[in-house]
Protein backbone atom coordinates (compact mmCIF):
# COMPACT_ATOMS: atom_id res chain seq x y z
CA UNK A 1 0.00 0.00 0.00
CA UNK A 2 1.10 3.65 -1.05
CA UNK A 3 -0.36 6.69 1.58
CA UNK A 4 -0.19 10.05 0.81
CA UNK A 5 -1.00 12.80 3.08
CA UNK A 6 -1.75 16.45 2.30
CA UNK A 7 -0.93 18.07 5.54
CA UNK A 8 -2.54 21.14 7.37
CA UNK A 9 -2.48 22.63 10.64
CA UNK A 10 -3.22 19.89 12.99
CA UNK A 11 -4.85 17.08 10.53
CA UNK A 12 -4.43 15.92 6.99
CA UNK A 13 -6.30 14.21 4.25
CA UNK A 14 -4.67 10.47 4.25
CA UNK A 15 -5.14 9.04 0.74
CA UNK A 16 -3.94 5.10 0.22
CA UNK A 17 -3.59 3.18 -3.21
CA UNK A 18 -2.99 -0.03 -4.13
CA UNK A 19 0.17 -0.66 -6.18
CA UNK A 20 -2.48 -0.35 -9.23
CA UNK A 21 -3.49 3.40 -8.37
CA UNK A 22 -6.76 2.01 -6.59
CA UNK A 23 -7.72 4.50 -3.92
CA UNK A 24 -8.47 1.90 -1.10
CA UNK A 25 -8.63 4.40 1.67
CA UNK A 26 -9.09 7.72 2.33
CA UNK A 27 -9.71 9.92 5.25
CA UNK A 28 -8.99 12.69 7.15
CA UNK A 29 -6.38 12.25 10.30
CA UNK A 30 -5.87 14.22 13.54
CA UNK A 31 -2.33 15.20 13.87
CA UNK A 32 -2.14 16.91 17.44
CA UNK A 33 -4.13 16.09 20.39
CA UNK A 34 -7.56 18.27 21.63
CA UNK A 35 -6.53 21.42 23.26
CA UNK A 36 -2.92 21.29 21.93
CA UNK A 37 -2.05 24.36 19.72
CA UNK A 38 -2.12 23.44 16.30
CA UNK A 39 0.65 25.55 15.32
CA UNK A 40 2.95 27.40 18.32
CA UNK A 41 5.24 28.88 16.35
CA UNK A 42 2.42 30.74 13.50
CA UNK A 43 -0.04 31.51 16.27
CA UNK A 44 1.44 31.77 19.72
CA UNK A 45 5.32 32.81 19.02
CA UNK A 46 4.17 36.44 18.96
CA UNK A 47 2.63 36.78 22.24
CA UNK A 48 5.46 34.53 24.08
CA UNK A 49 9.41 35.00 24.60
CA UNK A 50 11.85 32.74 23.04
CA UNK A 51 11.66 29.96 25.82
CA UNK A 52 8.43 29.80 26.23
CA UNK A 53 8.03 29.01 22.98
CA UNK A 54 10.52 26.24 22.47
CA UNK A 55 9.06 24.92 25.80
CA UNK A 56 4.99 24.80 23.68
CA UNK A 57 6.87 23.69 20.50
CA UNK A 58 8.49 20.47 22.36
CA UNK A 59 5.14 19.94 23.99
CA UNK A 60 2.94 20.18 20.88
CA UNK A 61 5.71 18.07 19.17
CA UNK A 62 4.97 15.71 21.96
CA UNK A 63 1.73 15.88 21.11
CA UNK A 64 1.99 15.96 17.06
CA UNK A 65 3.84 12.28 17.81
CA UNK A 66 1.42 10.80 20.10
CA UNK A 67 -1.69 11.91 17.87
CA UNK A 68 0.14 11.36 14.54
CA UNK A 69 1.10 7.61 15.70
CA UNK A 70 -2.17 6.95 16.67
CA UNK A 71 -3.79 7.55 13.40
CA UNK A 72 -1.20 5.94 11.37
CA UNK A 73 -1.36 2.80 13.39
CA UNK A 74 -5.30 2.51 13.27
CA UNK A 75 -5.18 3.52 9.71
CA UNK A 76 -2.47 0.50 9.16
CA UNK A 77 -4.55 -1.52 10.85
CA UNK A 78 -7.29 -0.90 8.92
CA UNK A 79 -5.96 -1.53 5.44
CA UNK A 80 -6.42 -4.80 3.21
CA UNK A 81 -2.31 -4.78 2.89
CA UNK A 82 1.12 -3.29 4.69
CA UNK A 83 2.10 0.35 4.28
CA UNK A 84 5.28 0.02 1.95
CA UNK A 85 5.43 3.83 1.54
CA UNK A 86 4.51 6.79 3.11
CA UNK A 87 4.48 10.32 0.76
CA UNK A 88 4.88 13.86 2.37
CA UNK A 89 5.19 17.16 1.38
CA UNK A 90 8.91 18.32 1.54
CA UNK A 91 10.44 20.85 3.67
CA UNK A 92 14.15 22.60 2.87
CA UNK A 93 16.77 20.04 4.26
CA UNK A 94 18.35 23.51 5.36
CA UNK A 95 15.41 24.91 7.32
CA UNK A 96 16.33 26.16 10.51
CA UNK A 97 16.04 24.03 14.21
CA UNK A 98 16.58 27.09 16.11
CA UNK A 99 13.28 28.30 17.98
CA UNK A 100 14.42 32.21 17.76
CA UNK A 101 15.13 32.07 14.14
CA UNK A 102 11.88 29.95 13.10
CA UNK A 103 10.00 32.73 15.04
CA UNK A 104 11.06 35.37 12.52
CA UNK A 105 10.30 35.79 8.65
CA UNK A 106 10.11 33.69 6.19
CA UNK A 107 10.55 30.60 8.50
CA UNK A 108 7.83 31.68 11.36
CA UNK A 109 4.71 31.19 8.09
CA UNK A 110 6.47 27.40 7.44
CA UNK A 111 7.75 26.30 10.86
CA UNK A 112 4.76 24.37 12.25
CA UNK A 113 3.80 22.62 8.83
CA UNK A 114 7.20 21.65 9.07
CA UNK A 115 7.15 20.27 12.50
CA UNK A 116 4.05 17.99 11.22
CA UNK A 117 6.36 16.55 8.19
CA UNK A 118 9.23 15.77 10.33
CA UNK A 119 6.81 13.68 12.87
CA UNK A 120 5.26 12.16 10.44
CA UNK A 121 8.79 10.85 8.62
CA UNK A 122 10.15 9.94 11.77
CA UNK A 123 6.66 7.47 12.36
CA UNK A 124 7.42 6.31 9.36
CA UNK A 125 10.58 5.52 9.36
CA UNK A 126 10.15 3.56 13.01
CA UNK A 127 7.07 1.32 11.23
CA UNK A 128 9.62 0.56 8.37
CA UNK A 129 7.72 2.81 6.03
CA UNK A 130 10.11 4.48 3.01
CA UNK A 131 9.12 8.09 3.22
CA UNK A 132 9.01 9.79 -0.36
CA UNK A 133 8.94 13.92 -0.09
CA UNK A 134 6.77 15.52 -2.49
CA UNK A 135 6.64 19.00 -4.41
CA UNK A 136 2.54 19.61 -4.09
CA UNK A 137 2.82 21.92 -6.55
CA UNK A 138 3.88 19.59 -9.09
CA UNK A 139 2.80 16.15 -8.09
CA UNK A 140 -0.24 16.02 -9.92
CA UNK A 141 1.62 16.65 -13.33
CA UNK A 142 3.99 14.11 -12.05
CA UNK A 143 1.52 11.74 -11.31
CA UNK A 144 -0.11 12.27 -14.87
CA UNK A 145 3.27 11.45 -16.30
CA UNK A 146 3.35 8.08 -14.95
CA UNK A 147 -0.53 7.51 -15.44
CA UNK A 148 -0.53 8.72 -19.00
CA UNK A 149 -4.07 8.23 -20.66
CA UNK A 150 -5.38 6.77 -17.45
CA UNK A 151 -4.71 9.95 -15.21
CA UNK A 152 -8.41 11.20 -15.49
CA UNK A 153 -10.00 8.02 -14.53
CA UNK A 154 -7.22 7.37 -11.87
CA UNK A 155 -6.72 11.16 -9.81
CA UNK A 156 -10.95 12.10 -10.67
CA UNK A 157 -12.51 8.55 -10.61
CA UNK A 158 -12.46 8.20 -7.01
CA UNK A 159 -15.47 11.16 -6.29
CA UNK A 160 -17.68 8.74 -8.50
CA UNK A 161 -17.03 5.75 -7.01
CA UNK A 162 -16.75 6.60 -3.34
CA UNK A 163 -18.72 10.08 -3.33
CA UNK A 164 -17.77 13.21 -1.66
CA UNK A 165 -15.52 14.33 -0.39
CA UNK A 166 -12.47 14.41 -3.01
CA UNK A 167 -11.02 17.64 -3.15
CA UNK A 168 -7.64 19.13 -4.37
CA UNK A 169 -5.78 17.71 -1.09
CA UNK A 170 -7.16 14.44 -2.01
CA UNK A 171 -6.10 14.33 -5.54
CA UNK A 172 -2.59 15.96 -4.33
CA UNK A 173 -2.04 13.08 -1.49
CA UNK A 174 -3.35 10.06 -4.22
CA UNK A 175 -0.85 11.97 -6.66
CA UNK A 176 1.95 11.92 -3.64
CA UNK A 177 1.58 8.17 -3.64
CA UNK A 178 1.38 7.11 -6.54
CA UNK A 179 4.68 9.06 -7.61
CA UNK A 180 5.85 7.94 -4.42
CA UNK A 181 5.28 4.38 -4.97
Amino acid sequence: MRLGIADHFGWAVAVTASPDHEVVDRRRIELVEPGVTAAPIHYESARLDVAATAALVVRARASVARASAAALDQLAAELPGAVETISLRSWPSDFPDDIAVQRRSPYEARADAIMYRQELAELAHERGWRVHLYDAKAVIDQARAVLGTRADAVLNGPRARLGPPWTRDHRVALAAAIVGG
